[in-house]
């Protein structure tokens, strides 16, 4: 028996989202999750990227660019936590 795996994506109501993984681990949605990990990590990178190019910047508006990429870079590092929560899980079995 293999457990629940923390899907990367939250419910209709933002609440965590559980795959039963009981059955093989190459099923359908354990594809589309670890395809949205990696989707999640990739776009982290872009955002990481993007910022250190900003802070770069003399001319980066605080109020602007700044407020949406700390906004990104919120939502990447919730989403860098959530996997490796998640695939934390599943090593520990």
């Amino acid at each position: 028996m293999r457990g629940l795996r923390l899907l990367p994506w939250p419910g209709p109501d933002g609440q965590r989202c559980y795959l039963s993984t009981d059955e093989e681990e190459g099923g359908y949605l354990s594809r589309l999750a670890d395809d949205m990990e990696e989707a999640q990590l990739t776009t982290g990178e872009e955002v990481l990227a993007h910022a250190v190019e900003l802070l770069r910047s003399p001319g980066a508006t605080p109020s602007g660019e700044l407020r949406f990429c700390v906004r990104r870079l919120s939502e990447s590092l919730r989403d860098a936590l959530r996997i490796a929560e998640s695939r934390g899980g599943r090593t520990a079995r």
